[in-house]
């Protein structure tokens, strides 16, 4: 039997390869559902070939839809309003906070979600792991490195683990002092070692912010202490995470680095099939593994530290680095000036309440990014 799939951001790099992995196995997939933020041109060739139900487009011209064989959703929140459409399993790859509404949606309809938006658990954190877990419904992760730890837990007890291992190639500047750092542009940060990645991700590659909000998604993906979670860079990006027992023994994950593989393992879960990616070889193989720079890449213990405060504290973090990367993207600030950003937003969260609901979550988010956008323009 076919698997209905819905793929929310199927213009992106997520989409776009998660519809690889679809075309190679047609017998196991029925595309439902596609959406896309404003690429319209690029929807409509998807759906041309894979003639799903309904597609979304959140902006962007939507005539470009208009003789389509499927219901069209359009504007914003186009992307969750098909997220609660039926579907065996949602693929998340929406960039940033506005996946949040979208994994939602998915969950509270009833929908398995394969999440590679992270950014769902770094602002909806507790919240979204009790939806799942009253539904019933499985969360898996989509990000190499998540999906290399759920692998790997596989079949054990929570008893049973000491530490999980989370893995970060460094980025483009790993290797460079604060001082060589200070005039860094744009160009530079967007030239990643190993994955070819939308800009977003890969600004929060260099700043090492994204291995903070892995690690506030691993603590809520996997039920461990922040301080069980241990940060380690490994520049050939070939061990994705592992699992430390309490026997002292590990268990890591090893793959080259191709999306593919954790994209097919999230929607055909528990299946694997073969997506043409080269085996890992292990003749001659060197594995280093360096503890994090965290004095210069400052964004790694920011982001530690606010998922060890809870509460407003994440989405605060990740709202203000959404802007400030924004900012750095559009040359308004420097590189180290994002971390800057961010360190100065969390200094000034107030007391929000709560975050266990969509609205709550959306006054702290929209209070941060205000907050961020005045200390930008301070900056400038």
């Amino acid at each position: 039997m076919k698997r209905h799939i819905t793929i929310l951001g199927s213009t992106g790099s997520i989409g776009l390869q998660a519809l690889d992995v679809v075309r190679s196995y047609r017998e196991h997939f029925e595309v439902v559902g596609l959406s896309a933020n404003s690429d319209a041109k690029k929807l409509r060739e998807q759906a041309a070939e894979f003639r799903p139900a309904r597609v979304a487009l959140e902006t962007g011209d939507t005539g470009a839809l208009e003789d389509l064989p499927a219901e069209r959703i359009t504007g914003p929140g186009a992307a969750a309003t098909l997220a609660a459409a039926p579907a065996d399993v949602v693929l998340n790859g929406i960039v940033g906070y506005a996946g949040l509404a979208a994994t939602v949606e998915a969950l509270e309809a009833g929908n398995t979600v394969a999440l590679a938006n992270k950014e769902s658990l770094v602002a909806g954190g507790d919240w979204v792991m009790r939806l799942a877990q009253s539904t019933g419904k499985d969360l898996i992760p989509v990000d190499s490195e998540h999906s290399a730890i759920f692998q790997c837990l596989a079949g054990r007890s929570e008893g049973e683990v000491r530490e999980i291992l989370l893995t970060a190639s460094g980025g483009p500047f790993f290797g460079r002092t604060k001082a060589e750092l200070v005039g860094a542009g744009p160009e530079e940060a967007l030239k990643h070692p190993t994955w070819r990645m939308g800009p977003k991700i890969t600004v929060d590659s260099a700043t090492m912010m994204n291995k903070g909000l892995e690690a506030i998604e691993a603590y809520h993906l996997f039920g461990v202490s922040y301080d069980d979670i241990r940060i380690a860079v490994h520049r050939q990006s070939v061990v994705h995470g592992g699992v430390l027992f309490v026997d002292g023994s590990a268990i890591l994950h090893a793959a080259l680095p191709d999306m593919r593989l954790p994209i097919s393992y999230g929607i055909l879960y528990p299946e694997r099939v073969e997506v043409g990616a080269e085996p890992v070889g292990f003749r001659d193989a060197t594995w280093t593994f360096e503890e994090p720079r965290s004095d210069v890449f400052r964004c790694l213990p920011l982001a530690v530290g606010a998922g060890r405060l809870g509460g407003a504290y994440p989405v605060a973090l990740n709202a203000a680095n959404e802007v400030a990367v924004g900012a750095f993207l559009d040359q308004g600030i420097k590189f180290l000036g994002i971390a800057d950003v961010v360190e100065e937003v969390l200094e000034a969260v107030p007391d929000l309440g709560a975050m266990d609901n969509m609205q709550a979550i959306a006054n702290a988010d929209r209070w941060a990014r205000e907050e961020a956008e005045k200390v930008v323009r301070n900056t400038r």
